[in-house]
């Protein structure tokens, strides 16, 4: 068993990471699949099918890699400069989650941690494997067990250093190396980003809905929104960020110093009317290198006139209407849901 060398140390803070810790594998007990586990059978996965199609591999990392022997866990800071939830009382202008406001987090997170693996296996001759979110593997409880925080009421992870805003990343090895102390901390009686939900989505502390949730709502659900949640969208187009905002560590946060994490100023509070008129190759080229162009054109245009519904501005009946007559039934409902909703 080993610690990690002062070159990967010195590289580590150099690229841009705020937080690391390291977990040994062997120490991971089965109890930490128990919660995805219950999560599923408790159908709060939604249409989200990917998740019980990989319980079994996303459990365990040893189900992922069998040749896992240590997690590298690595946190790089991406938060916003000010109040990310002002802008949910400018009406005729749209929310967009504060890690979207920018280049996609995967892409510039994964070039780093290759780069530090292939430090890692010059280190210790053995394989590395890296991930960032989209393999079956539990980032939040592996970067709690590694020492970077602690799961919240939120089910989000809760740094002491940085609040609510830190991006995840693993290195999984086959070499052994020294873990690091857990960190201690809790919630206490706090209930403040379980009251701030405008869903109600947590149905208990440390439990989520995903069906309710308004992330999931604007990203992964591709349908009609059901009616009772489309009010309680609010302007939010693109993920919600109520629940890590309001969180009372984040006192403790600061600004990300990634500049690529930084919010570009047309993705703060756009206007609704604008962002109604993209077609799909404007679409494209707005959001080219944002996590936003995954969902497509008609999706986004899709939360756009639910936000467009919810402005309670009649003048944006204008850009709603267009959208009445489209050939997207999903597109075409929202439109008049807003048309009906401004008049």
């Amino acid at each position: 068993m080993t610690g990690l060398s002062k070159s990967v140390k010195a590289r580590i803070e150099t690229l841009g990471f705020s937080a690391y810790g390291i977990v040994d594998i062997a120490g991971i007990n089965e109890e930490h699949g128990d919660g995805l586990l219950g999560y599923i059978k408790r159908q709060h996965h939604g249409t989200m099918a990917w998740m019980p199609e990989t319980a079994q591999r996303r459990s365990h990392p040893q189900n992922l890699w069998a040749q896992a022997k240590s997690a590298l866990v690595l946190g790089m800071n991406y938060g916003p400069d000010s109040d990310p939830l002002i802008s949910l009382l400018q009406k005729d202008k749209a929310t967009i989650s504060v890690y979207a406001r920018n280049k996609d987090y995967h892409g510039l997170i994964k070039g780093r941690l290759k780069e530090l693996a292939g430090l890692l296996a010059r280190d210790t001759g053995q394989d590395v494997k890296v991930f960032v979110d989209t393999a079956p593997l539990m980032e939040k409880p592996l970067a709690a067990a590694a020492g970077l925080g602690w799961q919240g009421k939120h089910t989000n992870l809760v740094s002491r250093d940085y609040g609510s805003w830190l991006f995840l990343g693993v290195i999984l090895s086959a070499a052994k190396f020294a873990p690091t102390p857990v960190q201690t901390g809790d919630c206490g009686t706090c209930r403040a980003c379980l009251d701030i939900c405008p869903t109600d989505a947590f149905p208990n502390p440390y439990q989520i809905d995903a069906r309710k949730c308004i992330s999931y709502l604007t990203i992964e659900f591709k349908g009609k929104v059901e009616l009772g949640l489309r009010e309680k969208l609010g302007n939010r187009i693109y993920g919600c960020d109520d629940c890590l905002a309001v969180c009372p560590w984040n006192k403790f946060a600061r600004t990300a110093s990634e500049i690529k994490l930084q919010a570009r100023p047309d993705l703060d509070a756009p206007d609704l009317a604008k962002l109604a008129t993209l077609d799909d190759k404007q679409f494209r080229t707005l959001f080219a290198g944002s996590p936003i162009k995954r969902i497509g054109r008609d999706q986004f245009i899709r939360n756009v006139l639910y936000a467009i519904g919810n402005s309670s501005d009649a003048s944006l009946m204008s850009s709603a209407l267009p959208h009445t007559g489209d050939n997207n039934p999903i597109i075409s409902d929202a439109a008049k849901w807003a048309v009906g909703r401004l008049q």
